[in-house]
C-alpha cells in the first residue's frame, strides 16, 4: 500500500467513527428538549426524569463526539496538505464558521444547561437545551456546506497564480443544489438515529426484570415519544432522499450510474437494479434484477427519463479531463468509482437505515392504547433498532465519499493529488496504527459507561428548585449545583 491508500483507510475510518456519534448527539439533543419541554408545561415527573436520565447519556455522547472530531481537522493539514492548500480559502471558512459560531453556541448553552437547574427560571432552561439542539443543526449546516462543495463546486474561481481555489460567492456554497437536499437528508437521518437509540433503550429498562412496576410507565413514555420521531424522521429520510438523488444524477451522474450498476446509458425507463453481479473489473453487467423504469422516475422524477451509464461517462471524462496517466488527472479507467462499494452501500444505506423506520411503526401499534406489551421480542426489536439506524448513516457516507472517487473535490482535484508531499509510508502507517488503538480504547470506555448509565436507569423524583420562587420559600445563597 502506498500513502495514499494509507491516507485514505485512516481517513475513512475516523470518518465512519466519527459519525457514529454525531447523529445520536443531534437526535437526542432535540428529544431531551421535546422531554423538557413537555416537563415544564405539564409539571408530570415522567419527562423530567426522562430529561435528567438521557440528558446523562447525551453528554456521554457529546464528550466523545467532541474528542474524536478535533482529529478530524488536524487529518487535514498532515495527510492532506494539498487538498487543504487547493480548498482552504473556500473549506476554511466554513469550518471557522461552524467553530466560532455554531459551536461555541451550543457549547455554552450546554454548560448553561448542565449547570443552571437551581440558577434559571424552568422555561429558560428548558431553552437552553433548544439552544444546544439549534447549535447542532448550524454546526451540521456549514460542515456540509462545505462538503457540498466538495461534491459540487461553486461560488469560486481558480487562483492559476497560486494554485488555489478562492471563494468568490459565499451565499452561492451556502445554498449550493447539493446543500439544499444533503442538509434535510442528514438532519432526519440524524433525528431517526436519535429517536431508534431513545427508543431501544426505553424499551429495553421498560422490560427488564429488575425494572419497578410503578417505573414501567416512565419508560414506555419514552418509548412512544421516541418510537414517533423515528417514524416521522423515516418519512423525511425518505423524502429528502428521492430529491437527493435526482440533483445527484444531475450534477454527479457517475455516481448515480455507479449506485445502480447501469454501464449502458438508458434513454428512457431506466430499471432500478435490486441486485446486479458484474464483471470484477467493473466494465459489464452479467447478471441483474431489476425493476422497470424505477430508476428513471428516481432519477429525472418522470419514468421515461434519460439516466446515463458508466461506459459512455467513463469516455466522455476521459476526454473532458485527459488519458494520460502521467498527467495531473487518472487514467480514464479510474475515473469510475469502485462499483461493488458504491452500489452495496447504496442499497445498504436504504434497507437497513430504513429498519428502524419499520421497527418504530410496529413498536407504536404495539403500544397503542395505552396498551403495555410483555413479550421480550419486542424488546429486543427495539435494542436493534440504534444499531440499524447508525449503519444506515455510516454506509449513507460511505456510498456519498466512495462515489465522488476519484474526485476529492469533484472535476477539479483528485485524490492522488490531495495527500501530502512529504508524508511517508511509515508515518502514515505509525498514525494509523495509533488512531485506531486510540479510538478502540474509546469505543470501550464509551460503551462502558452508556452501560454503566443506562443500567442504573432513570433516577427518583426530586422537585427541582425554582428560582422564580426565590425571595419566599427558596434560599437565595443556594450553591450551584452539576446536575450529574
Amino acid at each position: 500500500m502506498d500513502v495514499v491508500d494509507i491516507a485514505r483507510w485512516q481517513f475513512g475510518i475516523i470518518t465512519v467513527y466519527h459519525f457514529w456519534f454525531v447523529p445520536i448527539t443531534i437526535g437526542t439533543s432535540l428529544i431531551i428538549a421535546i422531554f423538557e419541554t413537555m416537563w415544564v408545561r405539564t409539571k408530570n415527573p415522567a419527562y423530567l426524569r426522562l430529561t435528567k436520565f438521557f440528558g446523562k447519556l447525551f453528554l456521554i455522547n457529546f464528550a466523545i463526539g467532541l474528542v474524536t472530531g478535533i482529529v478530524q481537522e488536524f487529518q487535514f493539514g498532515m495527510n492532506w496538505s494539498d487538498y487543504s492548500r487547493f480548498v482552504g480559502d473556500v473549506f476554511g471558512s466554513f469550518l471557522a464558521i461552524e467553530g466560532i459560531l455554531a459551536f461555541f453556541m451550543e457549547s455554552t448553552f450546554l454548560g448553561l444547561w448542565i449547570f443552571g437547574w437551581d440558577k434559571l427560571p424552568r422555561w429558560l432552561h428548558a431553552g437552553c437545551m433548544w439552544a444546544v439542539h439549534i447549535g447542532t443543526l448550524l454546526s451540521s449546516y456549514f460542515i456540509l456546506a462545505a462538503n457540498s462543495w466538495m461534491q459540487n463546486p461553486v461560488g469560486y474561481e481558480f487562483n492559476e497564480q497560486t494554485g488555489r481555489a478562492e471563494l468568490t460567492d459565499f451565499w452561492a456554497v451556502m445554498a449550493n443544489e447539493v446543500q439544499l437536499v444533503a442538509f434535510p437528508h442528514v438532519v432526519t437521518a440524524a433525528y431517526l438515529t436519535g429517536g431508534a437509540f431513545v427508543l431501544g433503550v426505553s424499551a429495553w429498562l421498560y422490560l427488564r426484570r429488575k425494572t419497578a412496576d410503578e417505573d414501567r410507565p416512565v419508560y414506555l413514555t419514552g418509548v412512544r415519544i421516541a418510537a414517533w420521531v423515528t417514524l416521522i424522521a423515516g418519512a423525511g429520510v425518505a423524502i429528502s432522499g428521492d430529491l437527493q438523488g435526482k440533483v445527484m444524477t444531475d450534477v454527479q451522474p457517475m455516481k448515480m450510474a455507479a449506485a445502480e450498476g447501469l454501464y449502458e446509458t438508458s434513454e428512457s425507463c431506466a430499471p432500478f437494479s435490486v441486485f446486479t453481479i458484474g464483471t470484477p473489473d467493473g466494465k459489464e453487467e452479467k447478471f441483474a434484477v431489476t425493476v422497470p423504469c424505477l430508476l428513471s422516475f428516481l432519477g429525472t422524477g418522470t419514468f421515461d427519463g434519460k439516466v446515463e451509464g458508466i461506459n459512455p461517462l467513463r469516455e466522455k471524462y476521459a476526454e473532458t479531463y485527459g488519458t494520460d496517466p502521467g498527467a495531473a488527472y487518472y487514467h480514464p479507467e479510474d475515473y469510475v468509482p469502485i462499483i461493488p462499494v458504491t452500489y452495496w452501500s447504496f442499497r445498504f444505506m436504504i434497507g437497513i437505515g430504513m429498519l428502524s423506520t419499520f421497527g418504530a411503526a410496529v413498536l407504536l401499534w404495539f403500544t397503542r392504547k395505552g396498551r403495555r406489551p410483555k413479550a421480550k421480542w419486542w424488546g429486543f426489536l427495539a435494542l436493534a433498532l440504534p444499531f440499524t439506524a447508525v449503519a444506515g448513516n455510516s454506509f449513507g457516507w460511505i456510498f456519498t465519499e466512495m462515489g465522488r472517487q476519484p474526485w476529492v473535490v469533484y472535476g477539479l482535484m483528485t485524490v492522488d493529488n490531495a495527500v501530502s508531499p512529504g508524508v511517508s509510508v511509515g508515518e502514515a502507517w505509525t498514525s494509523v496504527i495509533t488512531l485506531v488503538v486510540l479510538y478502540a480504547v474509546l469505543a470501550v470506555i464509551e460503551f462502558g459507561l452508556l452501560v454503566k448509565y443506562v443500567k442504573a436507569g432513570a433516577e427518583p423524583f426530586v422537585e427541582p428548585p425554582d428560582p422564580s420562587l426565590r425571595g419566599s420559600s427558596q434560599d437565595d445563597d443556594a450553591p450551584l449545583t452539576f446536575a450529574y
